[in-house]
């Protein structure tokens, strides 16, 4: 990769998330955090308005954009098989949005590179979590966006009926069915919900702040946590 490249590869990555550490660029760009700093530190020299520090993680400056960049024949075939995997397996909203987006991304392409996206011998068969279980995972999704509290009436995979309030989190798929991660008010812990055992939904009007130890980073952590101790009592 030209420097040149790498240069606008670490813009577009700071980007895309709230925060970026130069360990997570270096392996997503396949060089080490030395280049990564000096990398970043050239395009603070530029005026690129990068804030952060080596060691800490680096954030861009809400406002900042670029001119629109044309997309090369494998990123087009690799947007529209991205398209085809997920447009059943979405919740109601995102689905309906996605041939909307793949129009303008189709439009904007020369013709060689949009016949060939078009062409794309990728597809995926129309099989996916059911209508009433996209409705609600759409309500979830946008109650986790807005932090708002729901209700549940939960029948878990014994068949036991529970009435939860839980702090959505996100939505997570797993090949065949989609769950909620969520902070559950009356275990004062983290818990898994499958979508399609959700038995009555109702998003509450209070809303949830991020508290130490409740949020989706936490939760990451956890986990992370929980799989290395089971590897370490597995190589013992």
């Amino acid at each position: 990769m030209r420097r040149a490249e790498r240069l606008f590869q670490i813009v577009q990555l700071i980007r895309g998330r709230r925060l970026s550490t130069a360990r997570f660029l270096a392996e997503r760009l396949e060089v080490s955090e030395r280049t990564v700093y000096r990398d970043v530190a050239d395009l603070m020299a530029q005026g690129v308005p990068i804030e952060g520090e080596a060691g800490v993680g680096y954030r861009m400056n809400a406002g900042y954009d670029l001119a629109p960049l044309m997309f090369t024949r494998d990123e087009a075939q690799s947007l529209v098989a991205a398209v085809r995997l997920a447009r059943s397996r979405l919740d109601i909203g995102l689905a309906a949005q996605t041939d909307t987006a793949m129009s303008k991304i189709l439009a904007v392409l020369p013709p060689l590179e949009r016949a060939a996206a078009e062409s794309l011998a990728v597809y995926a068969p129309p099989v996916g979590p059911d209508e009433a279980t996209r409705v609600r995972l759409q309500s979830l999704r946008t109650a986790a966006e807005a932090r708002r509290k729901v209700r549940i009436e939960y029948l878990d995979l014994k068949d036991k009926r529970s009435e939860r309030v839980l702090r959505p989190l996100g939505c997570f798929y797993w090949s065949e069915v989609w769950t909620l991660a969520a902070w559950c008010e009356a275990r004062a812990g983290f818990r898994n919900f499958r979508v399609d055992r959700i038995e009555r939904l109702e998003v509450l009007e209070e809303r949830f702040r991020d508290e130490p130890g409740r949020t989706l980073a936490d939760l990451f952590r956890s986990t992370e946590q929980e799989m290395s101790e089971r590897d370490a009592s597995t190589d013992a």
